[in-house]
């Protein structure tokens, strides 16, 4: 499964979940559940917009966890 590492992205850059989906342009509702990993589809287009103002890339925001089976 991805994991979102969103909400350290923003710690570390001192940037709210609001100012992100300002700068963006992406619902306020979307950054948040991306931010708490509970999204299923995520635009390609707002996680390019996401790396465009945080300057990072995908792999920054997201890590990949297997699944304890």
């Amino acid at each position: 499964m991805l994991k979102s590492r969103l909400k350290v992205l923003l710690a570390e850059r001192d940037m709210t979940q609001t100012q992100l989906s300002g700068r963006t342009g992406i619902r306020p509702g979307t950054v948040t559940n991306i931010a708490r990993g509970t999204i299923r589809q995520i635009p390609v287009d707002a996680v390019c917009k996401i790396c465009e103002v945080l300057q990072c890339n995908i792999g920054d925001i997201f890590v990949y966890v297997p699944d304890d089976k």
